[in-house]
């Protein structure tokens, strides 16, 4: 049975997607995230409803950070 908070922590705040946080999921927590690798403007956090704020990652459409993550990987 999965976990009700468990699985909220895997889902973007914004637009409910999968936010492929790697801590977020019990069997890659031990790497690291997409999310330490770019830089998330805190205009596009802050855009976010307060009690959504810290509750779970954006996924990387929603932060915002595509070009980032694409450019990283070249």
């Amino acid at each position: 049975m999965t976990n009700p908070a468990s699985l909220a922590s895997q889902l973007c705040p914004a637009c409910g997607s999968r936010n492929d946080c790697t801590l977020a999921d019990a069997k890659t927590a031990a790497q690291s995230c997409w999310c330490y690798s770019v830089s998330i403007d805190p205009a596009v956090l802050q855009a976010l409803p307060e009690h959504l704020r810290n509750a779970a990652c954006l996924c990387p459409r929603c932060a915002q950070v595509s070009e980032q993550l694409s450019a990283s990987r070249a």
